[in-house]
């Protein structure tokens, strides 16, 4: 893998952006119209291990969906709701809904019954798509609005409050032979365009602290995500790339990048339609061989962890990287290892959602490997920041994306932390029936406050330093950030995953232990005990006296998670 090149400065790489104003923003929906048309006969979604659909066919299915949510009354402007784990089936949904001119909510499937029922309702859904593992988990009596509930795997109706609705799916391709007698051509693909401001869609957080909010997306931000991707990541790629969809399509990061940026540009998608175990995702990384990874930081440390160290810390690894002779052929036979990992053939592999954890950044990094991380949020549909690997620096998460603006809320951004703020195309309009909310999150001025706490180098880069919710006063009034203790802590010996809570004026570790390498070594608790204690001295050693750790506590349990794979904090305090 080359060096990384010299940054260009801040101003310069935003200058060299074009930026765009909310009048001259393309059609969003012109983007989905014209990948369709120019991949008419290559193949476009694929269920892992499943069926694929070619672009013709999801112009198809999209058409069928068209003419039921006609027969249901659906009018522009009226929401659709899709609820179930990733497939070609939910990606054909979402792109019905927008080409028709309603407005999508997508729902996390993890979500239970409760939450869901009050999304529908929140939300004034009037059809809803439901996967396998989400139609027992719901009950229709509990969503009244609902003209319809359809299953995804095929379409059919579940539940039907519309007689017309129920007549259409009953004679649909009848119908759809009238509309179209004469076969249906890519000349037929005319849909719903829409207006850059308009709002096509309702996106609900994964949400810590109660109910989730309704954060209202226009056609504009979608476009100036798919946009930045294609310009920047796009250019990079094979014209017939290939992706493989890991994350939730309902979480804007997997959304964005794993759906919305290849299927405009016309790839070919794969869809995990099982629980994605790092077994599954290793099989399916070797299997498809994506030309782009795009991951949340769990699944890049579980793999690193569990497929990779094992087999390069022998003792005559680790002696030969010491030798000069040899080290750069080690290194660069590390790295091909790696490399193999995720399919052999990635431009690069973008990490977001949260911090990579530093010990295995600087691996990445030592052995030259194409690894970058981004930073966004479902607020800005959801890029505020990125760059490519050759222009990466560690600790970092990116300098800010075009038709972005961010700067940092502090006297000296550059040694002192201050919330992070942007504004731009990628920005919300608000959180739905939410003004309060909305009040708190956008200033007057248009900017966007995240509730991320950061520094910004000379050339743009941030480095995030947590959430200004999570932030601790340690005894002496010193600012603690458990995100930065709970990196190192992560790094020691059997420890999987970790959170720093305060108890009074003490500092408190929840460590859950690597148990399946305990059960492995044969460790009792005694042992655990032994060796986390033995942990807590060495970080201690490693930290400032206001923000040592007091005491350690193992849970017998991993910590309850939000889709992203971020510990729900709000829980443990």
């Amino acid at each position: 893998m080359e060096m990384c090149r010299k940054a260009i400065t801040f101003a310069q790489k935003f200058e060299n952006c074009a930026k765009q104003t909310m009048n001259d923003i393309p059609s969003f929906n012109s983007l989905i119209e014209s990948s369709i048309k120019d991949n008419w006969l290559l193949d476009a979604l694929t269920d892992y291990k499943g069926a694929t659909l070619q672009y013709h066919d999801v112009a198809r299915k999209i058409e069928k969906l068209h003419i039921m949510m006609e027969a249901a009354g659906i009018e522009r402007g009226d929401r659709v709701a899709v609820c179930g784990r990733n497939s070609a089936h939910w990606a054909v949904a979402f792109l019905a809904t927008l080409t028709y001119g309603a407005v999508i909510v997508p729902i996390l499937h993890e979500f239970n019954g409760e939450q869901i029922h009050n999304i529908v309702n929140h939300s004034e859904s009037r059809l809803l798509f439901v996967g396998d593992y989400v139609v027992n988990q719901i009950d229709e009596e509990q969503m009244p609005g609902l003209e319809g509930i359809f299953n995804l795997p095929d379409f059919s109706l579940y539940v039907s409050h519309n007689e017309r609705l129920t007549d259409a799916r009953e004679r649909l391709n009848e119908l759809f032979g009238r509309k179209y007698p004469n076969a249906f051509r890519r000349e037929d693909v005319k849909w719903y365009k829409g207006d850059a401001e308009e709002m096509c869609m309702i996106n609900y957080t994964s949400g810590t602290t109660g109910f989730s909010k309704g954060v209202m997306l226009p056609y504009r931000a979608l476009w100036g995500n798919v946009d930045f991707c294609q310009q920047r990541l796009g250019t990079k790629m094979p014209k017939f790339s290939k992706t493989l969809s890991i994350l939730p399509m309902a979480h804007m990061y997997g959304m964005s990048m794993e759906f919305l940026f290849p299927f405009c540009s016309g790839y070919h998608l794969y869809f995990l339609t099982r629980l994605p175990s790092p077994a599954v995702i290793a099989e399916a990384f070797k299997e498809v061989r994506p030309d782009v990874v795009i991951a949340v930081p769990l699944i890049i440390e579980k793999i690193i962890r569990k497929r990779v160290f094992p087999k390069i810390q022998s003792n005559t690894v680790k002696l030969m990287l010491q030798m000069p002779v040899v080290q750069k052929k080690v290194k660069e036979r590390i790295c091909q290892e790696v490399y193999a990992a995720f399919g052999g053939r990635a431009y690069e592999v973008i990490v977001g959602g949260a911090p990579l954890n530093q010990e295995i950044e600087q691996f990445l990094r030592d052995i030259e490997f194409p690894i970058t991380v981004g930073y966004g949020t479902t607020e800005c549909a959801p890029l505020i920041s990125y760059s490519d690997y050759h222009d990466f620096v560690s600790g970092s998460c990116g300098t800010a994306v075009a038709n972005m603006e961010v700067k940092i809320l502090s006297a000296n951004p550059q040694d002192i932390e201050g919330e992070i703020v942007t504004r731009g195309i990628n920005v919300m309009q608000g959180y739905y029936k939410n003004e309060e909310a909305t009040r708190k999150s956008l200033d007057e001025d248009g900017w966007y406050h995240t509730g991320d706490l950061a520094t910004m180098s000379a050339d743009g880069h941030i480095f995030i330093r947590g959430r200004l919710k999570n932030m601790l006063l340690g005894a002496n009034g010193q600012n603690v950030y458990p995100e930065e203790i709970e990196d190192k802590l992560n790094s020691m010996a059997m420890v999987s995953e970790s959170i720093i809570v305060q108890r009074d004026d003490k500092l408190v570790a929840l460590v859950y232990p690597d148990m399946e390498e305990a059960k492995n070594m044969g460790f009792s608790q005694d042992d655990l005990e032994g060796i986390m204690e033995q942990n807590r001295q060495e970080l201690n050693a490693q930290l400032p006296a206001y923000s040592k750790i007091s005491v350690f506590e193992l849970q017998e349990k991993e910590f309850m998670k939000t889709p992203k794979k971020s510990i729900k904090r709000y829980l443990y305090k």
